[in-house]
């Protein structure tokens, strides 16, 4: 079994995630990690939750951040609320010694004024819900144009909501050279024509 290092985590990540107590890679972490690592992929891994694939997309995609933009490099999107503050929470934890790294959850249910003034203070990672980054994307209040990025965290669970039009319209309002992460319990036929 590997260690996080021989995965090829980079130091301010590696004392980040060991203060969390994170010893031995999860299956999942150990398959993931190189590959995202690696060159810039499209990836699709079935992942329940639990099994530790926060930190499998995480960790990689916040060690491929450039800290100078101030423009989102890397969305996440996630059905539930209760996720999107899980998934900020823990990407949080594991930047904590990367300066000028900032994550920013958006989501309903909170006045949506606050996101904004977050946004243009300059965020580089974007953890959403469908539907509130459809209307932030409407007001013009965010730029996905730098994103290179997009996880798709609980997909599955994600069109069992109806998300599949608000999906297809987020992508479409992304660079086309993106690449596209999806992480899913289950392989319906939907996410196999997302991933498509």
């Amino acid at each position: 079994m590997k260690t996080f290092e021989e995965l090829g985590i980079a130091a301010p990540l590696l004392k980040a995630i060991a203060e969390l107590g994170y010893e031995q890679p999860m299956p999942v972490q150990e398959e993931v990690i190189p590959y995202l690592l690696g060159e810039d992929i499209d990836l699709i891994a079935l992942a329940q939750t639990g099994t530790g694939k926060t930190a499998a997309f995480g960790l990689p995609l916040l060690q491929k951040l450039n800290p100078e933009g101030g423009m989102p490099q890397a969305l996440v999107l996630c059905p539930t609320r209760e996720l999107c503050l899980q998934i900020a929470d823990d990407l949080n934890s594991y930047s904590k010694y990367m300066n000028d790294v900032h994550v920013l959850p958006v989501y309903g249910g909170t006045p949506i004024d606050a996101q904004i003034r977050a946004l243009r203070r300059g965020v580089q990672v974007v953890v959403a819900t469908p539907g509130r980054l459809l209307d932030l994307m409407g007001r013009n209040a965010v730029s996905l144009s730098g994103v290179h990025t997009v996880v798709l965290d609980e997909a599955d669970e994600m069109l069992n909501m109806g998300f599949a039009e608000a999906l297809e319209e987020i992508l479409a309002g992304i660079p086309s050279e993106r690449h596209l992460l999806l992480f899913s319990a289950t392989m319906p036929r939907e996410i196999s024509k997302i991933a498509a």
